[in-house]
C-alpha cells in the first residue's frame, strides 16, 4: 500500500510541477520575437516574372549575410494557424546565428509566377535573385546557398556564373547536372545509361502542376497573398494510386495519363532521347561550365546520383 501511495504522490508532483504546465511557444511566435518576418515578397526577374519569397532577418538596422534556399517544393502551408514548422525552424536557427534566411519558390511553383520546368528554370533567375538580395538595405552583400534534392539541383550551374555576392554553397542529395561527369553521363538524373529512371515518373505524378490548373491574378499584391496563404496554399491534392501497377503500364509516355494524373513537363521530357540537345537548354550544370566556388556536398550512398556526385 505504501508503494502505491508513493507512486501516486510522484505522479501528482510531476503533473503539478511548473514544467508540466509550461508549453513551448509556437515557432512563429518565437521567430517574431527575434526576427523581422516579411512573407510573400514578389521578387522581380529580368523578364518581368515575379518569384514568391519569404524573408526572415534579425531585428534591428544591421546588415546581415544571407542563407538562400530556392525550391520547387511547397513552403507555404498553414496548419492550425501556423506556417510550415520546418521552414520556420530553419529560419529561427539562422536568424539566431545572425543571418537573414530567404526561401523562394522557383518560377511556376505555388505563388511564384511563370512556367516551371524541372530542368529548364532559367539560369538567370539565380543571378537576378542575387542582384536583388545584395542591394537590400539589410544585406551585407554575401550570400550562401542551402538545399536538398531539387532545392539543390540548380546550385552548381548558377555558381558557375561566378556572381560576386555568392560566397559558398551546400548542395545535398541532388543530380550532378547534364553531360559527362567523370565516367558518368548525366541528364539531370533522368537517364541511367539509356534507361529512363521510373523514380521521376512516380515523383512527377505528385509534383508537376497541370498547365490548366487555376492561377492567381497577374500582378497580385503582397497584401492579398498574405491573406490567401493562410487558407489557400496553391498545393493540389493528388489521389493515391497503386504505384507498382501504374509504373507497369506501357507505353511509358502514357503512365501518368493512364492514372488520370496531372499533365505537365513529363509528357515532353519522356520523349527526349539521352542525346537530345534540349538537355543543355535548361538551368542545370554541365561539364563545360567553370566551377570555382567553395562547396560542401552531402550525398547518401544509395541515392540516385551518388556516383556522379562523388566523381
Amino acid at each position: 500500500m505504501k508503494t502505491y501511495f508513493k507512486i501516486l504522490l510522484a505522479v501528482f508532483l510531476l503533473a503539478t510541477s511548473p514544467k508540466a504546465f509550461s508549453q513551448e511557444k509556437p515557432i512563429l511566435v518565437q521567430l517574431e520575437e527575434v526576427a523581422i518576418v516579411d512573407q510573400k515578397v514578389m521578387m522581380p526577374m529580368r523578364d518581368g516574372i515575379r518569384l514568391a519569397t519569404d524573408i526572415y532577418r534579425p531585428k534591428g538596422d544591421g546588415k546581415y549575410p544571407i542563407v538562400f534556399s530556392r525550391t520547387p517544393y511547397n513552403f507555404n502551408t498553414w496548419g492550425d494557424g501556423e506556417m510550415n514548422t520546418r521552414t520556420m525552424q530553419s529560419a529561427l536557427e539562422w536568424v539566431k546565428k545572425g543571418y537573414a534566411y530567404v526561401v523562394q519558390n522557383e518560377r511556376g511553383r505555388y505563388f511564384s509566377e511563370g512556367d516551371w520546368d524541372i530542368l529548364g528554370v532559367p539560369l538567370t533567375d539565380g543571378n537576378d535573385a542575387f542582384d536583388w538580395m545584395a542591394k537590400q538595405s539589410w544585406s551585407n552583400g554575401k550570400i550562401g546557398l542551402l538545399g536538398c534534392s531539387s532545392t539543390a539541383e540548380w546550385q552548381m550551374a548558377v555558381a558557375s556564373l561566378d556572381h560576386p555576392a555568392l560566397g559558398a554553397l551546400v548542395p545535398q542529395a541532388y543530380g550532378a547536372g547534364v553531360g559527362k561527369v567523370g565516367d558518368f553521363w548525366e541528364q539531370g538524373n533522368w537517364y541511367r545509361g539509356g534507361a529512363g529512371q521510373m523514380l521521376f515518373t512516380n515523383w512527377l505524378y505528385s509534383v508537376q502542376h497541370d498547365p490548366m490548373a487555376p492561377r492567381l491574378a497577374k500582378g497580385i499584391e503582397q497584401k492579398d497573398l498574405l491573406r490567401l496563404q493562410r487558407f489557400y496554399d496553391m498545393s493540389p491534392e493528388y489521389p493515391r494510386i497503386d504505384s507498382k501497377a501504374a509504373l507497369s503500364h506501357l507505353p511509358i509516355q502514357d503512365i501518368i495519363r493512364n492514372q488520370n494524373g496531372p499533365m505537365g513537363i513529363y509528357e515532353e521530357m519522356i520523349t527526349r532521347k539521352p542525346n537530345d540537345p534540349k538537355w543543355f537548354n535548361g538551368g542545370l550544370y554541365h561539364d563545360k561550365m567553370p566551377f570555382d566556388k567553395p562547396s560542401f556536398w552531402f550525398v547518401s550512398w544509395f541515392d540516385v546520383s551518388a556516383g556522379p556526385n562523388i566523381a
